[in-house]
């Protein structure tokens, strides 16, 4: 079996294989309905709230901390609502804290 060694950049690996062309698009998808809801969130907390997987018709958001995700759960109802009128089909948002480790 002759193999060729040879760089191929990440968008082309992507388009060769199904399964990492379908991660593209879900995490294309996700940074499309973060972009689609950030006027929404208040400005201090947008640095805080980050796009995350898409698992069917729930949409997660990764939060820097406790008290941004308090605020955020409280902006849930809108959210949800607003991506319903832009065309996306979500039935919930979860919420997921990461917790930074010190290096």
């Amino acid at each position: 079996m002759n193999r060729r060694n040879h760089a191929v950049t990440l968008l082309q690996a992507s388009q060769d294989s199904p399964t990492l062309a379908r991660l593209t698009a879900l995490s294309d998808d996700s940074v499309a309905r973060l972009k689609a809801i950030h006027s929404l969130i208040p400005a201090p907390l947008r640095p805080a709230v980050k796009a995350g997987p898409i698992d069917g018709l729930v949409w997660c958001l990764l939060l820097d901390n406790n008290a941004a995700a308090a605020k955020i759960r409280q902006l849930l109802p809108a959210l949800e609502s607003h991506l319903r009128s832009k065309g996306w089909e979500v039935t919930s948002i979860r919420l997921k804290v990461q917790i930074s480790r010190g290096t």
